[in-house]
């Protein structure tokens, strides 16, 4: 049974930047990889850090035990812990595919399997906004009308290539009340507007068991990966 890798926030981070790099350098030919973390953190993307209030809202969160670390993907704030599983998704598009709605296509390949894992489990999937979820965007996956997975992408152009690092945010088991509560402190100290409910939220093992889910999850995957990359 295939587990995710125990990690560290800041050395998860560090792994998907290095599957990044080696299929850039075509070392690999894709990166998959789930990691779940040993400690916790508020993880947020490069742009906020230029608010003037980042510094006092860092610091008022690694008071809180939930430390601050910078992410090179977009959106919102985003709270790690041991209840989340991330999935990193590293790949360049077929170049017959061209450039046009490779974004949307990218979040597709990260969510499809997800949902269709949900699917199976007997689950109501979809994909969209949800009202109160931290870092909400158009490809949460959802689950029952509650948010399970927050996602996010960046793409690299190497030699007039793109490579493509899909990021997922799982919640796996229902640590719901901290998270947001890390969240929210955060998102007051730094003046954002922004507050989110733990109720817009649900994590798998609230719904089922799934003692399989990862290891069905890297199967799916990689039919995905093998539908359009070169053996």
């Amino acid at each position: 049974m295939i587990q995710p890798v125990s990690m560290t926030v800041e050395a998860g981070l560090a792994a998907e930047q290095a599957l990044l790099a080696a299929v850039c350098a075509g070392e690999q030919e894709f990166g998959l990889l789930f990691w779940q973390p040993s400690d916790r953190a508020l993880v947020m993307p490069r742009r906020l850090s230029r608010l003037p209030t980042f510094e006092a809202a860092s610091r008022v969160s690694a008071d809180a035990g939930w430390p601050v670390l910078l992410r090179e993907t977009g959106g919102e704030p985003v709270p790690q812990s041991a209840a989340t599983v991330n999935i990193a998704l590293v790949y360049a598009p077929p170049r017959s595919e061209g450039d046009q709605g490779r974004i949307e296509t990218g979040y597709q390949r990260l969510c499809q399997p997800i949902c269709d894992l949900l699917i199976e489990l007997g689950g109501d999937a979809s994909v969209g906004e949800i009202d109160g979820a931290f870092c909400d965007g158009r490809y949460n996956v959802n689950l029952d009308g509650r948010k399970m997975v927050g996602t996010a992408q960046r793409w690299r152009q190497i030699g007039g290539r793109p490579v493509g690092l899909v990021h997922g945010a799982l919640l796996l088991d229902n640590d719901r009340e901290a998270l947001i509560a890390a969240v929210n402190r955060f998102n007051e100290a730094c003046g954002l507007e922004q507050r989110v409910r733990a109720d817009s939220h649900i994590a798998l093992h609230e719904a089922f068991p799934a003692p399989d889910a990862i290891s069905r999850l890297d199967t799916l995957y990689r039919q995905m990966l093998a539908s359009f990359l070169p053996v």
